[in-house]
């Protein structure tokens, strides 16, 4: 995960961005198309054409870095491209990197399993030969 220090902003870019550019391109579209200037420490989030990868342009203080995450199931939910340019928390932020609807985020207990469901003492230790159990969430 990120570490986002308090103060610093997480800007959604709308619509869909070519996910084949790179750090530069992406810092020159911060520039030009939002105004804004990519080495201020704020966080920059693009999502291409088809839902399932975005990058996260952020520049540190120390050098720029370019963060990549792709969904193997769904899309990321993303404001409408008539916007153009969305400020969301760095809380939600994280609600989008998981896949969640950042923008109403609901807990749902019916969609995971009991945590007694999830232990599997075979999985996690042989005790055949004489190891301890250990605690594995599945």
């Amino acid at each position: 995960m990120i570490p986002i220090a308090s103060g610093v902003r997480v800007w959604i870019a709308t619509g869909h961005t070519d996910m084949r550019r790179g750090m530069n391109s992406l810092g020159l579209l911060v520039q030009e198309a939002f105004k804004r200037d990519p080495h201020g420490g704020d966080l920059y989030v693009f999502r291409g054409k088809s839902g399932k990868l975005i990058k996260i342009l952020w520049h540190d203080g120390l050098g720029m870095s370019l963060y990549a995450k792709r969904l193997e199931r769904g899309r990321f939910l993303w404001p409408s491209s008539a916007d153009g340019v969305v400020t969301i928390t760095p809380a939600q932020l994280g609600y989008l990197l998981e896949g969640i609807d950042w923008r109403m985020p609901q807990h749902t207990p019916g969609d995971r399993r009991r945590l007694a469901d999830r232990w599997d003492l075979n999985r996690c230790c042989d005790h055949r030969f004489g190891q301890r159990p250990r605690l594995v969430i599945l």
